[in-house]
């Protein structure tokens, strides 16, 4: 049925799990309904919390509330894209790892999750200094996290659709 594998991409795609998602007629668009979902949710509560930092919307509400409010969607949805995301790798994987849109992406999402780490670990440390329900001066490092942040997830969505459009072309 399918010729033997060559590499770790091929085994992972002609698995059982592989063959399954790529030759049924709803698993691939069903995974992928839910990887949108999931991915939506990440982006909109990020933007969220990517504006407040930046001062530019619900500066009613300190950072660290709306961090409280939606790190937990964003943790949830996150969880639940990189499960899908992965599922759908695995129906197309010798696709997907020569196609540079997702290798793009999977590079922007690395640079999104080592800006996140930085501003979470380094500068959120000050929070309590600087977090006044919009009236504290927000440091500049905390605004250059929340540009970084938005340019990373724009860049990551970017990607993520080229892939629907190109995948398969790089042969």
């Amino acid at each position: 049925m399918y010729p033997e594998p060559e590499n770790i991409w091929q085994s992972l795609e002609y698995s059982g799990l592989g063959t399954s998602i790529a030759e049924s007629a709803w698993m691939f668009p069903t995974i992928e309904t839910i990887h949108v979902i999931a991915l939506v949710t990440v982006v909109g509560t990020i933007a969220i919390m990517d504006l407040r930092m930046l001062g530019w919307a619900g500066t009613k509400s300190s950072i660290t509330q709306m961090s409280n409010d939606t790190l937990p969607w964003t943790w949830g949805a996150f969880v639940l894209a990189a499960i899908t995301g992965g599922l759908l790798f695995v129906s197309k994987a010798s696709s997907y790892v020569i196609n540079p849109y997702f290798l793009w992406k999977m590079f922007v999402l690395v640079l999104a999750g080592v800006n996140m780490m930085y501003f979470h670990f380094i500068t959120y440390k000050t929070v309590h200094e600087w977090d006044v329900h919009g009236t504290g001066q927000v440091p500049v490092m905390t605004k250059v996290a929340g540009i970084l942040s938005l340019t990373f997830w724009i860049l990551v969505v970017f990607f993520g659709r080229a892939i629907g459009f190109t995948l398969g072309i790089f042969y």
